[in-house]
């Protein structure tokens, strides 16, 4: 790999890895609670940051400590993140009833991101065998292995960046005031959320 594809194209392949749709079911859930770009964009920060958390740990264990026995654990894995889809969506569902049984605002501006971070750490769980296959299968130093993990991290820091500032914008006061219009797209977001995640987890015990 390091002839063919520079270790620097690492970050395009994170920047694109953080579109994939079980992220962007999450990411779009999370965001729902923030009424500022800000909030949104760095839950889509921290997002990343758990998701390379999970995948440079993991790469640690496989390709330094040859943890192979992992490999037949990552259909689990998968499983477990579409658990934590479908408790994500049941959650805000619940957070929005309560808000609207104690007419309280539907946004949260605390500036707690350990949600994000949370999320996206378990997410790490789901693909991180494939790719550290794939680097062990094309890097033969250690080093550049995990240098390459690294890199893929800041790339999927930026792309999931850039999808939360996206999704959040409905929700931006300076933006949209619609109140039910904003409230329908918390109830689907979540509905997703529970549909993909309970689909995620029948494709990976039962198919």
């Amino acid at each position: 790999m390091e002839a063919s594809v520079p270790l620097f194209f690492a970050a395009m392949v994170g920047f694109s890895h953080a579109f994939e749709a079980d992220h962007l079911v999450a990411v779009s859930n999370i965001v729902t609670k923030r009424d500022k770009l800000l909030l949104a964009v760095k839950d889509g920060i921290y997002w990343g940051l758990g998701h390379t958390s999970t995948i440079f740990l993991i790469g640690l264990l496989i390709i330094v400590g040859k943890a192979t026995f992992l490999n037949g654990y990552f259909s689990y894995f998968e499983a477990g993140v579409g658990v934590m889809l479908v408790l994500l969506g049941v959650y805000r569902l619940r957070q929005y009833r309560i808000k609207r049984r104690q007419s309280e605002e539907l946004f949260d501006d605390k500036h707690q991101h350990h949600l994000a971070y949370g999320v996206g750490f378990i997410h790490g769980l789901a693909g991180s065998g494939a790719m550290i296959l794939l680097v062990m299968s094309e890097i033969q130093s250690t080093f550049n292995s995990m240098i390459y993990l690294l890199i893929f991290g800041v790339g999927s820091v930026l792309g999931m960046l850039v999808a939360a500032g996206i999704f959040s914008l409905p929700f931006s006061r300076k933006i949209s005031d619609n109140q039910q219009f904003q409230l329908a797209l918390v109830v689907l977001s979540s509905l997703l959320c529970i549909g993909y995640g309970t689909f995620v987890v029948y494709e990976n015990i039962y198919l």
